[in-house]
Order: C-alpha cells, then sequence, then structure tokens
C-alpha cells in the first residue's frame, strides 16, 4: 500500500485571482516565554486544495458541511489528459474508468492541462459522477467558470480544485478528500489523499 498526498501546502498555494492569500500569524510563541505556541489562520475557503459546495455558485445550495462525505471518500480514476474535454472525451474517460472498476467511474480526478468544458461537464453530471477533481485551482475554464460549475453543482457532483498529481499515474486508487465541516461555507479546506493497493 502506498499513501499519496495529493494536496497543495497551503501558505505556498497558487491562490485563484482577486481571492485572499492565505496567512498565519503566531499568538503565542514558546520563544516569548509563553507556555505553548498559538497560531492564527486567516484564509478564503477556496485556497489550496479545497472542496466546492454547490452553495459557492447557488443562492440556496447546499452548504460544506451537508456534503455526503460518501462522495468523497472512495474508489477513484486518475485520468490523464491534455485537451480540452468536450462530450466524446468525457465519455472516454468514463470508458476507461468502468473497464478497470466500475466504483472509481464515480470520482474522477484529471491530471493535466485540460480544461472541462460545458458538454463534457453536462456527459459527467448525466452519468451520474459524485466527484470530478482538477488540478487547477477553478473547473473548467477559469477566464469562465461559472457555466461548468452549475451544471455539476446542480447535479450534486463534488468539485475538489488545486489537486497535485504529478507523482501519480493513470489508474485506480482510494481517495480520501474530507472537506473540513464549516457550516453555512461554499467550500472548504481538503487534504486529501490517494491509496495504492486496495482496489
Amino acid at each position: 500500500m502506498k499513501i499519496y498526498d495529493i494536496s497543495q501546502e497551503l501558505l505556498s498555494s497558487k491562490v485563484f485571482d482577486g481571492d485572499p492569500i492565505p496567512r498565519t500569524r503566531r499568538v503565542k510563541s514558546m520563544e516569548d516565554g509563553e507556555l505553548y505556541n498559538l497560531t492564527e489562520l486567516s484564509m478564503c475557503v477556496h485556497n489550496g486544495t479545497h472542496i466546492d459546495a454547490p452553495r459557492h455558485f447557488i443562492r440556496d445550495g447546499a452548504d460544506v458541511a451537508s456534503v455526503s462525505l460518501e462522495r468523497t471518500v472512495g474508489f477513484a480514476f486518475v485520468a490523464e489528459c491534455e485537451c480540452d474535454i468536450t462530450a466524446s472525451v468525457a465519455g472516454e474517460i468514463l470508458a476507461r474508468a468502468r473497464s478497470l472498476n466500475p466504483s472509481a467511474a464515480l470520482r474522477l480526478l484529471i491530471k493535466g492541462n485540460a480544461v472541462l468544458l460545458i458538454d463534457g461537464a453536462r456527459v459527467f453530471a448525466e452519468e451520474g459522477v459524485c466527484l470530478v477533481g482538477v488540478e487547477s485551482q477553478s473547473v473548467g475554464d477559469e477566464n469562465a467558470p461559472m457555466a461548468v460549475h452549475i451544471i455539476l453543482l446542480e447535479s450534486e457532483v463534488v468539485l475538489l480544485e488545486g489537486l497535485r498529481l504529478n507523482e501519480v499515474g493513470e489508474g485506480v486508487y482510494f481517495l480520501a478528500a474530507q472537506p473540513l465541516s464549516i457550516k453555512n461555507s461554499d467550500g472548504a479546506p481538503t487534504r486529501a489523499i490517494l491509496i495504492e493497493g486496495l482496489c
């Protein structure tokens, strides 16, 4: 069994243009004679590796605390892709996943410089995918991400963004990507891992 940490380190993570930058402040320090160290964290819930809840783009959508952990934990398929994900490419990704492990086709992690297009997002939503993960800080075109987000989030597809898949090859893994439980939040930071050798 091998465990891959596919998360970004938070303070050095890439930040989506316009989002607050994560920062820490030492509140208590043993170097200053305190009995313990204590750190305050300030950040956006979409910094680093994170999950988007439906509320991110849907006014009355579910918050991140309501996201079912069954969607974020289980077998997943890492698909290597360096092209736009159209409907036909989405179908090919699903076919590759299902040929290896049908359960893995429920959670898809896209490795590479792929952009999920609207018709590809519709295929994933219609085929019952419950999680889509990407290496960029936003699923879909970063210049116009709203349409892809809405298609997926309206179908309760969990979005896992800001992954680091450079050490992972295409194939089936066990994914654990539980978000922090933050009531009324539109997203949450996530320490995502892949486990090789459980399938």
